[in-house]
């Protein structure tokens, strides 16, 4: 097993706000006691609605906002105890690959400007070793060296956010996060910059974390998977294992929620009713239960604790986990029409014969 590079312990981020009416202070816990262990070279998402604290979380783990509560170990150092210049040099090992690849390129800067401006700052190479390399990265994630001339308000949004991945590399790092890489990019582009993250991921040895809430990408990439719900991991598993087989209620509803991609096929619908809480006023006890369907008694006084790790490394938080039985992709089933099932069975006759003559 690979070792631990990133880890949250009991890791808190409150924002006070103020009320305009009253003038009384609110606080608002997006990351509330959050554990999690990141493993060298894997492959780790973090998923949920928007507001459940997710970006925050990320922002918090690479110490671009300081924590309000708990710490962040990354290659056994406690960041809340580096220096300046330590946390200087932190940066070089921990880059960040920003949601919207309008606002998070200067557009007064060339693209090699902003692809070398990580490697000038951490003093690596000379200068035409940071220029040849701002070629060879722009190459490797799919633009022509020529693109270091030219101005970000130039390309497309799926080729800014490319750039945005070269940028992240410049510095050699160890861990990449990616704050949602693909939700600002059309479907067919998002398919592309996944399978970039995942072939560079391989080349470089990176740990890869991936903040998102489209699941349907994070079935395709991602080793581990932590899901979260107002500010807490309310489920942690293998992706495999959490898609097919969910333990908790609110990732059933995430996974009901993917499309399929067969019209025919059909899928257990979820069952969660209203919306996200207030999270300046949530719910007592399990901050799910108001929309659980299977939520009882002890749900609505009782805060759920994340349990301790099981042999597939499993982790929950739901008093009834152990005596549920959740849908997953595993109970997909094709439900077709007469008609559609006659269309299909011609379709699959065709191709075999396509098979056969090949």
């Amino acid at each position: 097993m690979n070792r631990v590079i990133l880890e949250a312990i009991a890791l808190e981020r409150r924002f006070t706000t103020d009320n305009p009416m009253f003038g009384t202070p609110t606080v608002v816990h997006a990351v509330n006691g959050v554990n999690l262990k990141v493993r060298q070279g894997e492959t780790f998402a973090i998923v949920g609605e928007s507001g459940c604290g997710k970006s925050t979380l990320a922002r918090v783990l690479t110490r671009l906002i300081p924590a309000s509560g708990g710490a962040v170990h990354f290659a056994g150092r406690d960041l809340s105890l580096l220096k300046p210049a330590e946390v200087r040099a932190l940066r070089r090992e921990i880059q960040f690959i920003f949601q919207d690849p309008f606002s998070s390129l200067n557009p007064r800067m060339t693209v090699g400007a902003l692809i070398e401006e990580p490697m000038r700052v951490h003093k690596i190479g000379t200068r035409a070793e940071r220029r040849a390399r701002v070629g060879q990265l722009l190459e490797r994630v799919g633009l022509p060296a020529q693109a270091a001339s030219r101005f970000p308000h130039e390309f497309s949004g799926g080729q800014r956010q490319r750039i945005g991945i070269a940028r992240a590399l410049a510095s050699e790092p160890t861990v990449v996060i990616g704050d949602e890489p693909v939700s600002a990019l059309d479907v067919s582009i998002q398919a592309q910059v996944v399978n970039l993250l995942a072939d560079l991921k391989e080349e470089f040895g990176l740990t890869l974390v991936v903040i998102a809430h489209d699941l349907a990408v994070i079935r395709h990439m991602a080793d581990r998977v932590a899901v979260m719900y107002l500010g807490e991991i309310v489920e942690l598993a293998p992706a495999e294992a959490l898609f097919e087989t969910p333990r908790h209620p609110y990732t059933e509803a995430l996974v009901a929620a993917i499309p399929l991609p067969d019209p025919a096929m059909r899928r257990a619908e979820a069952r969660v009713a209203g919306e996200l809480p207030n999270p300046i006023a949530p719910p007592p006890g399990c901050k799910f239960h108001p929309r659980c369907p299977y939520a009882v008694e002890r749900c609505a006084r009782e805060r759920p604790a994340l349990s301790p790790a099981d042999a597939q490394g499993r982790q929950v938080a739901c008093h009834r986990a152990a005596d549920l039985s959740l849908s997953g992709l595993a109970e997909t089933e094709t439900v077709r029409s007469p008609a559609a099932q006659r269309r299909f069975d011609l379709y699959a006759k065709a191709r075999a014969a396509e098979a056969t003559t090949e």
